[in-house]
């Protein structure tokens, strides 16, 4: 079967270490497919609309960001992962299912936990969904491709999108082949 996944914008963890999720967006509310092959492109209306939170202008610029899929591992000391969680605790203060916004004058995603960016530049695949992504391999539609050793590299760290690349930081080079 399928892996679903859901954008998920992470706070700091609770006093009892669980953590905390803060917003989460659901590809169905912008009638996209929820499978990661399904919608990590460039331009897609979800994703665009859930990177602009993570802009300058947005309301979660520079947060924890993960890509949580349904089949991914339980967090620690609970019996259900992040996905679950959040389908589990429906708040809608939390569930961003808002205006469509566009994304594309920010090119460059940067990590400031690994001190990495990514040029979205002249490519198709959108690194976003990708490098964030956990329980990837596990289902149907799954990333399967060429640099599949970078899906999930960025899980759970400080992501922002901007205008201009960082200076310091280095620059993270892949290709992900959009056959998956």
């Amino acid at each position: 079967m399928g892996q679903y996944y859901l954008g998920i914008i992470l706070g700091e963890k609770d006093l009892s270490k669980k953590e905390v999720i803060r917003l989460f967006v659901d590809p169905h509310d912008f009638n996209n497919g929820a499978k990661l092959t399904e919608h990590s492109y460039v331009n897609n209306c979800f994703v665009s609309t859930f990177e602009y939170q993570l802009t300058p202008e947005g309301m979660f610029y520079k947060s924890r960001v993960v890509w949580a899929g349904d089949y991914a591992d339980n967090e620690k000391d609970d019996e259900h992962n992040l996905y679950h969680i959040s389908n589990i605790d429906i708040n809608e203060n939390k569930r961003y299912v808002g205006k469509i916004k566009d994304t594309k004058e920010y090119r460059y995603i940067i990590n400031h936990s690994k001190k990495e960016y990514v040029n979205k530049s002249n490519i198709f695949v959108h690194p976003l969904p990708i490098l964030t992504a956990e329980g990837n391999g596990r289902g149907g539609g799954d990333y399967h491709s060429k640099n599949k050793d970078f899906v999930g590299k960025w899980a759970r760290d400080v992501i922002s999108v901007e205008k201009e690349k960082p200076e310091e930081y280095t620059e993270l080079i892949y290709e992900f082949n959009e056959n998956y």
